[in-house]
């Protein structure tokens, strides 16, 4: 028995595929038929899904995710992540490192993929750069990529020490693992809740400075020049840098002249940094819900995003999906954890705050939401061709709905976009030879 989704809108940037269609998926999971511009004629015993012109695209993959599992299962699961993951139409999402012990040996990559084989999402892991994370010793790189793994970060802090980090530089181009790097001079955001500014200094709240993300992509620019520059690296490759999370329009500039060098940068931004600033914080009653690192930026800062965004400077939308338990956010600000939710609010806002505005493509939306994260990441391609394993998602562009905690498959409710209304709805995915959708 197949299963045939007929009447879509087929679109794949990979293949540059913007067109009305259908697909036959065989009993396997492999697509053995797709028909342009017309239906397909099912077979005796096939499953018929009418998507009446909803879009059918390359299941999403965000690359930058938290799931807590091991350590914090009382915030997240692989399970409950999985289903969040699934909710928000992603076949694959990236887990960071900083779990409880920190994922920083093969031991900790076969625990995550001895418990996710059956899940319905691809669980990628990301190895620590550092042992512990500490930002004193390197992992063991050579060991990681024996296990599958194709990046490294020390997400949720960042490598202070130079001679560190130009070593991981090195390290990671001979074995072509990108570097995932969370950009932030401890030094200057010590203690702080918050973007510094008017905005803090009203709030009474202490302000992390804008300068301590970009002084320390700049850092690291400067050493990838250097790098290439005197061919120092030992390796055929050069080093493949990655910006998490990126925030401010001097970071985006870093980022647009680091290209403009030639240097392999790329950068991901979040739903909530393009969509938010610090400005919303004043008359937020759950304020501990808008605590995150980095933090939300200036107005100006947001723009420079969207701009990023539009002009290709910025590669991808990851959600940072980052959950905590509910007495770790209804609490003073500054006492907050830093982070929220976002896989399943994250196609909704792209497509309320970048689609319906006219500002991208529903198909660049989704080139920044699966096919640029997976090519960066060095992910094999989704192809709508015959003999392809059928990856997909199905998103509906033109739902209108409201942000409802009953609803989300998370365990954790942190987010600011509870009760905020939203264009624009993954409906399902099918992976694994298996369908789920509403």
């Amino acid at each position: 028995m197949g299963t045939i989704f007929q009447n879509a809108r087929l679109i794949n940037p990979s293949e540059q595929l913007d067109t009305k269609g259908s697909m036959r998926i065989d009993e396997v999971g492999i697509i053995d038929q797709v028909a342009i511009g017309s239906g397909i004629t099912p077979r005796e015993g096939d499953r018929i899904i009418d998507l009446e012109g909803k879009v059918l695209a390359p299941g999403l993959f965000d690359m930058h995710c938290h799931f807590r599992e091991p350590g914090q299962e009382y915030k997240e699961t692989l399970e409950s992540g999985a289903a969040a993951a699934a909710k928000g139409g992603f076949t694959g999402v990236a887990l960071m490192p900083n779990t409880r012990p920190v994922i920083d040996s093969p031991l900790g990559v076969a625990y995550i993929r001895h418990h996710s084989a059956s899940l319905p999402v691809d669980l990628e892991v990301i190895g620590a750069m550092t042992a512990e994370s500490k930002g004193e010793a390197l992992a063991p790189f050579g060991k990681y990529c024996s296990y599958g793994v194709k990046a490294v970060s020390d997400d949720g802090t960042a490598i202070q020490n130079t001679q560190i980090m130009r070593l991981a530089m090195e390290y990671a181009a001979n074995f072509d693992l990108l570097l995932i790097q969370h950009a932030e001079d401890r030094h200057l955001s010590a203690g702080g809740v918050m973007n510094e500014g008017p905005v803090s200094a009203t709030l009474g709240l202490k302000g992390i400075p804008e300068v301590a993300e970009s002084i320390m992509i700049g850092r690291d620019v400067q050493m990838l020049a250097w790098l290439k520059r005197h061919k120092l690296c030992g390796s055929l490759n050069e080093p493949r840098y990655h910006v998490a999370h990126i925030s401010t329009a001097e970071s985006v500039d870093l980022v647009r002249k680091a290209k403009a060098a030639g240097l392999k940068v790329s950068c991901e931004v979040t739903p909530h940094h393009f969509t938010l600033c610090d400005e919303d914080l004043v008359d937020a009653v759950d304020k501990g819900n808008f605590i995150m690192k980095p933090p939300l930026s200036s107005r100006e800062s947001r723009q420079a995003l969207i701009d990023g965004i539009v002009d290709g400077t910025i590669d991808a939308i990851a959600t940072d999906h980052a959950p905590h338990a509910k007495h770790e956010k209804e609490c003073p600000p500054d006492q907050a954890s830093f982070g929220i939710i976002g896989l399943e609010t994250s196609v909704g806002l792209s497509i309320t705050e970048l689609v319906d505005r006219n500002l991208v493509s529903l198909s660049r939306a989704i080139e920044l939401l699966s096919t640029n994260p997976r090519r960066i990441l060095g992910l094999e391609t989704i192809l709508f061709k015959t003999g392809e394993k059928a990856n997909l998602c199905i998103i509906d562009p033109e739902c209108a709905w409201t942000v409802d905690e009953s609803d989300f498959r998370s365990k954790s409710r942190n987010t600011p976009f509870i009760g905020r209304s939203l264009k624009g709805r993954a409906v399902g995915i099918f992976h694994k030879g298996r369908y789920i959708g509403e």
